[in-house]
């Protein structure tokens, strides 16, 4: 996968911590920022060798309230339960179609639905399994068709409210759903009263064995931190004379669970690329590296998880995102998106390929990370990613805080200076003592990952 990525090269720290002037005027091609404060200490300390300085970025703004979706109402009500299918199971659903959404297992995803077979449909599912396929759509100018993924995620219910207007006799449902498990698509029919329904194959997940486990020895397990065997091995090394004599051959070397990689012909670091928790330390470093906003507790996640949570925060283009939500390895899925946020510098238009933000920009104002789902009061939903200063926008129209998707920041609809295309929403906070006082939020539809050409490190 890493071969088939696009080489995108880091930015340096001139690119972070660039303060520009701020331009009150509609047109806001200049850079715009929030007041961030930098600070520097081991772990992100500039140095000669192109360190990047970890920026810290005050905020009172409560993260929580995105996660709530309040926009949708106050009033939807809870669904309780949760089917889980067996892997490789063929199973029948129904699918919505997204187009530039792409759902991933963990996700939360909110939907404003109004075609009248949808709705009977999300109705139906409440008394069966509240499940569904979610299934994203391209469009291609050329043969002006739109064609639909062959890979797709389960969504479960977990929170609707459905109503009928007394004038107009409309039904709408509002609601949330949670993405699931991942599946391939079979084939497709679409029934009399107009519902798409696929016949897909629920992928698993691949979970690799410890490559080293035929190795190491017995002693070495109680600093591999398996509490199972702690006590077994530490009688084990009182009591065992030979056991003793074969650690003796590498007391000048640091005991881990690594070390047995001596016993075979591979060196260490070969373990290393393929070890979860290893890469899972990298890729939370890489993002600390950024700003302390995006620092993600993993120890309550197991890797397969984790290596969904940043699948969903990556500013990806549907092609490299579909191929990572296909990829059935937690271990070689966080490879690739190690590589991917080493690789990616900027944002730019995914029309004209102006650069709009750097990947150092990118900072959270959500408990679930700097990219979500959600949706307009027409029911499009945006796959959105948070930003604390860009550039190359222009702004259009007045600010508005009706159904803002941050309570308490008014937003107003930008676009590309260049090429004239949709961008996304400045918001910008009602009230003074809300921080940040302003930030963007781009539509990853409307983004591509591109070249940073000023900047080249050479390692």
């Amino acid at each position: 996968m890493a071969d088939e990525l696009q080489p995108l090269l880091i930015a340096d720290l001139d690119a972070i911590i660039d303060s520009e002037s701020e331009d009150e005027d509609d047109d806001v091609d200049e850079e715009e920022e929030i007041e961030v404060d930098i600070n520097t200490d081991e772990a992100g300390a500039t140095s000669a060798n192109g360190a990047t300085a970890r920026i810290q970025i005050n905020t009172t703004f409560d993260k929580s309230l995105p996660v709530a979706h309040s926009y949708l109402g106050e009033d939807l009500e809870d669904v309780r339960g949760r089917t889980i299918h067996d892997d490789e199971a063929c199973i029948t659903l129904p699918i919505i179609t997204l187009p530039s959404v792409i759902l991933v297992p963990g996700q939360t995803i909110p939907l404003h639905l109004f075609q009248s077979h949808t709705v009977a449909m999300m109705k139906n599912l409440l008394d069966k399994d509240k499940t569904f396929g979610v299934i994203t759509t391209s469009y291609s100018p050329d043969d002006n068709s739109s064609s639909m993924a062959s890979i797709g995620t389960t969504a479960e219910i977990y929170s609707i409210k459905d109503e009928t207007d007394e004038r107009s006799g409309i039904a709408t449902v509002r609601m949330k759903a949670r993405g699931r498990q991942r599946f391939r698509v079979i084939e497709f029919h679409r029934q009399t009263h107009g519902i798409l329904m696929a016949k897909v194959r629920i992928l698993p997940e691949r979970v690799l064995p410890d490559h080293l486990e035929g190795a190491r020895p017995q002693s070495h397990y109680r600093f591999c931190c398996c509490p199972a065997q702690q006590e077994f091995v530490k009688t084990a090394m009182d009591s065992q004379g030979h056991v003793l004599a074969s650690i003796n051959m590498l007391k000048k070397r640091q005991l881990n669970k690594f070390t047995s990689s001596y016993f075979t012909q591979w060196p260490p670091w070969v373990y290393k690329m393929y070890d979860t928790e290893h890469l899972i330390n990298r890729i939370r470093n890489e993002l600390c590296s950024w700003n302390d906003t995006l620092k993600k507790d993993s120890n309550d996640l197991d890797p397969i998880d984790f290596s969904y949570w940043v699948l969903q925060n990556l500013p990806l283009d549907d092609s490299r995102r579909i191929h990572l939500l296909s990829i059935d390895s937690a271990v070689q899925r966080l490879r690739c998106e190690l590589s991917i946020m080493q690789s990616c510098s900027i944002l730019c238009c995914r029309e004209c390929d102006l650069e709009v933000a750097n990947k150092n920009d990118v900072f959270s104002m959500s408990l679930e990370g700097p990219l979500a789902a959600y949706v307009n009061p027409g029911g499009y939903v945006h796959e959105t990613i948070t930003v604390y200063k860009a550039k190359g926008l222009t702004l259009m129209g007045d600010p508005s805080t009706e159904n803002s998707w941050f309570p308490g920041y008014a937003w107003t609809i930008i676009k590309c200076s260049r090429c004239g295309a949709h961008m996304g929403w400045r918001f910008t906070a009602a009230k003074r003592k809300l921080s940040p006082q302003k930030f963007w939020g781009l539509c990853r539809a409307s983004l591509i990952p591109g070249i940073n050409n000023t900047d080249v490190l050479v390692l």
